[in-house]
């Protein structure tokens, strides 16, 4: 599918070479067969064209660059995983790609607090190996960063079948770390899971796809590791026997049904 194209502020071969600069040659793809893997939904039905692939490996890159698109008016979208299925992380119109998948570090796993600061290019598999090794679970299906922009990302793409049991992900982001428009880095980084002070700053920013902030780093709440897990198929002759069963299994594991489909 390709959606109406809007003509794009055409980038001046200076202004393409300071964005490259922020974060170096070899971290800014401008070859059009290398771009295609962030231009392409994965059903094939959106299909994009950019400048550059932009790929920051710090914060500050990420604020380098947002500074610098503030300042020149050039349109910016940003990308983790591009696993949404709606097409908001394609640049439709010529827009500059940030793509998040290089701010890939776990920063810390605290079992004492049960949370985690990720990164927001850290994916599921190891966002869940480093709870494990700390015996805890992270419930979500997403990557980190598009699973908070997008609620979608989601944060949007994925079978949330642990919502059940343990909420979606916006109940599980205790902190984040956004980067503004202009290029400001608000840390909000917070693991304290009572905290009535001020605006709720972050629930502003989770769901509101990039267009507040890019969101670079969150803190996610942890869950103790299951003992055990039971897996059953139960045919129900209604809709109304399918809510009593689930109200039935929800009591009888203390809450610990995590799909029903």
């Amino acid at each position: 599918m390709n959606i109406l194209q809007t003509p794009a502020k055409l980038l001046s071969n200076d202004l393409l070479a300071r964005f490259i600069a922020i974060v170096g040659d070899r971290h800014a793809i401008t070859d059009p067969q290398a771009q295609a893997p962030y231009l392409l939904e994965m059903r094939d039905m959106f299909h994009g064209h950019t400048p550059v692939v932009l790929r920051p490996g710090t914060v500050a890159e990420v604020a380098g660059i947002l500074k610098l698109a503030n300042e020149t008016s050039t349109p910016i979208v940003p990308q983790g995983g591009n696993t949404g299925l709606v097409g908001g992380q394609i640049a439709q119109h010529g827009e500059i790609v940030l793509s998040l998948n290089r701010l890939d570090r776990i920063r810390e796993v605290d079992p004492v607090s049960n949370t985690m600061t990720c990164e927001a290019g850290v994916t599921l598999l190891r966002a869940r190996e480093a709870a494990a090794a700390v015996d805890r679970l992270y419930p979500q299906l997403p990557a980190v960063g598009g699973h908070l922009h997008h609620r979608r990302q989601s944060l949007h793409q994925c079978r949330r079948t642990a919502a059940l049991a343990h909420g979606i992900a916006r109940s599980h982001a205790l902190g984040i770390e956004v980067v503004l428009a202009d290029g400001r880095v608000l840390n909000n980084l917070n693991k304290l899971k009572k905290d009535n002070t001020g605006y709720d700053l972050k629930n502003l920013f989770i769901g509101a796809e990039g267009t507040l902030g890019v969101i670079t780093a969150a803190v996610l709440r942890l869950v103790p590791r299951p003992r055990a897990v039971e897996t059953a198929f139960v045919g129900v002759p209604s809709p109304e026997a399918a809510l009593d069963l689930l109200g039935l299994a929800t009591e009888r594991t203390a809450g610990g049904v995590t799909a029903s489909n």
